[in-house]
């Protein structure tokens, strides 16, 4: 008889077709209040859980007696009670790796964009105000041959200091819980104290996960310490920042912009003040949004179910 496993979100059909080879799989496009309970009457009995975003806490895992694995399409498990899960015995997995590149490409387009004002000189054009040579009012700031600051030197903030060295000769700062000497190696990164990176950098990227420990890492006293001309670049979670002391920091003119693809509350409220900041870009959480990512992290996701149910350790075991 083949384990019951759940995929509460969308995936291609090819990765459903993969994994009902060995499963018989309960398929949910998109959980909602008309549907959650039907979710959870199916969760009496399943085996496994392949999705993202699900908060899987005691409270959820009482209600699954019968669960043995819980397979996150993502690279963060901020969602995932590690501890509830390691009492229980149940096995956690994410996605780590395959999407380094493509978020990485999303955080140069975040660099770029705001330092040259894109998305603002796009609409200026689109209204029809360009009317004659472009007046020094309208001038962004280079990006080549600057510092970037990079907080989080894993396998995407890797990523990103490739593109940069390589690409625009730019001097890489990082700090990190631990030396990551690769990085060292290859793109010339210097590893410094958080104050160091803040005070140096002309471009502070953050990409730590979200964690208790991470929670506001950046706020007042870390945007205090930026120069006035720095860009802040944030592609990691929304709550690894003090949403408000970044507001405060860009209408005192503490830096001078910033580049946000995640926010504290997502969907962002229409009412926050960053969306009405012509020196903040705003994306919709869109980091490994492509089709060829996307497939890749359900397919890698669809993997680890399926070993970790053939009781065999899964490639991206969560270890806490």
């Amino acid at each position: 008889m083949k384990p019951k496993i759940i995929v509460y979100k969308k995936v291609d059909k090819k990765v459903l077709e993969f994994i009902s080879e060995t499963c018989e799989v309960i398929y949910f496009e998109k959980l909602d209040s008309e549907n959650y309970p039907a979710f959870l009457e199916e969760l009496k009995d399943a085996q496994g859980l392949l999705g993202s975003g699900l908060k899987v806490d005691k409270e959820l895992l009482d209600q699954a007696p019968h669960l043995k694995i819980v397979c996150n399409i993502a690279v963060g498990y901020d969602n995932l009670d590690l501890t509830a899960l390691t009492e229980s015995g149940i096995m956690a997995t994410n996605t780590p790796d395959v999407l380094n590149d493509t978020v990485a490409d999303t955080i140069m387009g975040l660099i770029l964009s705001t330092a040259r004002r894109i998305p603002e000189l796009d609409q200026w054009v689109k209204n029809g105000q360009w009317e004659s040579g472009l007046e020094e009012k309208w001038f962004g700031v280079d990006v080549h041959h600057k510092v970037l600051g990079i907080i989080g030197m894993g396998g995407i903030g890797s990523a990103v200091a490739k593109r940069a060295h390589f690409g625009f000769d730019m001097e890489i700062l990082y700090h990190n819980r631990s030396r990551n000497g690769g990085a060292e190696e290859t793109y010339g990164a210097t590893y410094c104290s958080m104050e160091e990176l803040l005070r140096k950098s002309d471009y502070v990227c953050l990409m730590t996960p979200l964690t208790p420990e991470t929670v506001n890492l950046i706020g007042k006293r870390e945007f205090e310490l930026m120069k006035e001309s720095a860009i802040f670049i944030n592609a990691s979670r929304g709550k690894t920042v003090d949403e408000e002391a970044l507001i405060q920091a860009l209408q005192n003119g503490r830096i001078y912009g910033a580049g946000l693809d995640v926010f504290v509350q997502e969907p962002v409220q229409m009412e926050n003040p960053l969306l009405s900041m012509k020196n903040v870009v705003t994306l919709p959480h869109i980091g490994s949004a492509t089709y060829e990512t996307r497939y890749k992290m359900a397919m890698t996701a669809a993997t680890n179910l399926v070993t970790g149910l053939q009781e065999e350790n899964p490639p991206n075991l969560i270890k806490q």
